[in-house]
């Protein structure tokens, strides 16, 4: 043994005990701080674009009652399916119909114990809020073409994959009307969308959900639907499979409840 190096291991010992617990310390604290920042950042929501106005309400009151803040992003139920399934950052999905909810969960893209149906709605034929024509009764011998006159278009989502334009082409269909009407319609990518063209005098005729007519006062309820001539309109809620946010579970929880279940009403939504 030489003196002199053994006791400049000793007396080295101290120090590197304290660097050994100053490097766990550091080690511990950049392993906690991703989750922190993770529960500290905002709940990603994908809602129908029907939801507007319903859910930025309920994401203020999630937020004012919780401290929680989250972040929606609106589109048509199917563009936003289809994000989801490329793994685009959501938390949670709202759909407007559970054929878009199916698609995601056969794929594995939702968490399915998380899911629950959540409101329902009724589909209803709109014109602009100065139009001359006046409500009436929805039947297998009403003759719209009248209504959208020589050159008018009937604005409707896209009948082929947003849920607002499959649930019409399906009524269209029941009433016996839609070969009818099938050239003269005007497709756009969402309901929101159909819904403006009405709005702006642009379509002298449209379908859309009878929340989305009570959030916009440039249009009027012509007639509502017969509830058997399309598919139950329903809206399912789920967990994105791949959130990690510590919270998603819980806000999905919160849109089953009551307080939620008020806004909707409000809104002109069912509460399933």
């Amino acid at each position: 043994m030489i003196p002199g190096i053994d006791m400049d291991l000793r007396h080295s010992r101290p120090w590197l005990r304290a660097s050994a617990a100053l490097l766990l310390l550091v080690l511990t604290a950049l392993a906690v701080l991703p989750a922190e920042a993770q529960a500290r950042a905002p709940i990603t929501v994908f809602a129908a674009a029907s939801l507007k106005e319903s859910m930025d309400a309920a994401a203020a009151r999630y937020q004012r009652d919780t401290g929680q803040a989250v972040r929606v992003s609106y589109a048509a139920s199917s563009a936003l399916a289809r994000q989801i399934e490329q793994r685009a950052p959501a938390d949670v999905f709202v759909s407007a119909d559970l054929e878009w909810m199916d698609w995601l969960q056969a794929r594995k893209r939702i968490d399915a114990a998380s899911r629950r149906v959540l409101l329902g709605n009724t589909l209803v034929l709109v014109a602009p809020a100065r139009s001359a024509a006046q409500p009436f009764e929805l039947t297998r011998d009403t003759d719209l073409l009248p209504l959208l006159g020589a050159r008018g278009r009937l604005s409707l989502a896209l009948t082929a994959s947003v849920p607002a334009g499959k649930y019409a082409r399906a009524a269209f269909e029941s009433l016996g009307q839609w070969p009818a009407l099938q050239a003269r319609v005007a497709e756009s990518d969402s309901v929101r969308s159909a819904l403006t063209l009405v709005a702006r005098g642009e379509a002298p005729l449209g379908v859309v959900y009878a929340s989305d007519a009570h959030a916009e006062p440039r249009v009027k309820v012509l007639a509502t639907f017969p509830a058997d001539s399309h598919p139950a309109i329903v809206y399912p809620v789920a967990r994105v499979a791949a959130s990690r946010h510590p919270q998603a579970d819980a806000f999905v929880w919160w849109l089953d409840g009551e307080a939620a279940s008020a806004i909707f009403r409000q809104h002109g939504f069912t509460i399933r």
